[in-house]
């Protein structure tokens, strides 16, 4: 029996989100991925397929998915950044605005807010809230929707190469909007040096300690250099290095490791330059990105020339970072602008 719409967006949004090795309870059943899968596969198939059907129910179809994707967006970027960045999500034509929280060591604070297109404005915070400009972004799933109408490819699949190519773009942003505000930071807030110097990270967390219990966030390939310099303190230590690769705790901040991606499917060049380290206190401004999304998602196909059709997808997204004088940023010039996964001679 064919589903209602909410239910087959109900569905729709699950089998989306799912994890594949997972079981889920569905309109009072328990379902495997596989199940819900292939419930929605024929459940779309009843709409769009044909080539006549799709002609006739592809608006529906799309608007299936712009609800879905409304709603997955905003939530993958809140579980993969949502430690170090507030997410809000805005109707169309409304002023993402946020506004910051106050705390009694709070000082004067900075603002450095991102156009997708690459520009980067720094200006001091006056009043308790400031507003994040929104650029439309895209991502196109490079595979047809008759390929999950056939059985060849997952929705999740589909979904989640749209995805991944606007997190990307949003987190491209992120580390740039975190690399232009380093600068605004007083000179006791920042080192900037070859290598890692115990003795210079030390002085940042002595800085950030009091405002708040500090965590250090960098990428996988400066947490590994982060080894006291006077040898091993435990076997502990070690073992932790050996099956991690880096140490979790340092001198009881939580180091957390940024997730790196790539510019495309060689791998040959990261997104994040693995150079900056940041080190941020827990309680007020703990989390200084702000991410906006603003009004809904929009869907369209492409028709090839071999008639075979692409779903492009795009959102309006801000993306913004306040500093306060409780933040402080680490620079190891030996890392920075290493970008390259392959050394060139």
């Amino acid at each position: 029996m064919s589903l209602q719409r909410n239910e087959l967006l109900s569905l729709m949004k699950a089998v989306a989100k799912a994890n594949p090795s997972a079981t889920y309870s569905f309109n009072g059943e328990s379902l495997t991925y596989d199940a819900m899968n292939e419930t929605l596969r024929n459940e779309l198939n009843e709409l769009a397929g044909t080539y006549s059907l799709y002609r006739e129910n592809k608006n529906q179809v799309f608007s299936l998915i712009e609800e879905t994707m409304n709603e997955i967006l905003p939530t993958r970027v809140l579980e993969r950044y949502g430690q170090f960045a507030e997410t809000k999500t805005f109707a169309q034509g409304d002023r993402p605005v946020f506004t910051r929280r106050t705390g009694h060591l709070r000082a004067k604070q900075f603002i450095t807010r991102v156009g997708l297109a690459g520009v980067y404005e720094v200006f001091k915070l006056g009043g308790e809230s400031f507003e994040v400009q929104t650029s439309a972004i895209g991502g196109a799933a490079q595979i047809g929707f008759e390929e999950f109408l056939d059985g060849r490819a997952d929705f999740a699949e589909v979904t989640n190469i749209v995805m991944e190519g606007m997190d990307d773009l949003i987190y491209r942003e992120i580390a740039a909007a975190l690399m232009s505000s380093t600068n605004q930071l007083p000179a006791a807030n920042t080192v900037v040096t070859n290598g890692f110097d115990e003795a210079g990270m030390d002085r940042l967390i002595q800085v950030a300690s009091a405002y708040g219990k500090p965590a250090i966030y960098c990428t996988y390939e400066f947490a590994v250099k982060m080894l006291p310099a006077e040898g091993w303190v435990s076997d502990a230590m070690r073992d932790t290095v050996w099956n991690q690769g880096y140490l979790g705790n340092y001198k009881g901040c939580q180091v957390i490791v940024l997730p790196q991606s790539f510019e495309d499917e060689t791998n040959a060049r990261k997104v994040i330059d693995p150079g900056y380290a940041w080190v941020i206190p827990a309680g007020a401004d703990s989390k200084p990105v702000k991410i906006a999304f603003e009004g809904a998602t929009h869907v369209r196909e492409r028709e090839n020339e071999d008639w075979s059709r692409d779903i492009q997808v795009y959102r309006k997204v801000g993306v913004g970072v306040m500093l306060a004088n409780n933040i402080c940023a680490y620079v190891d010039s030996d890392l920075a602008g290493k970008l390259d996964t392959i050394p060139t001679v």
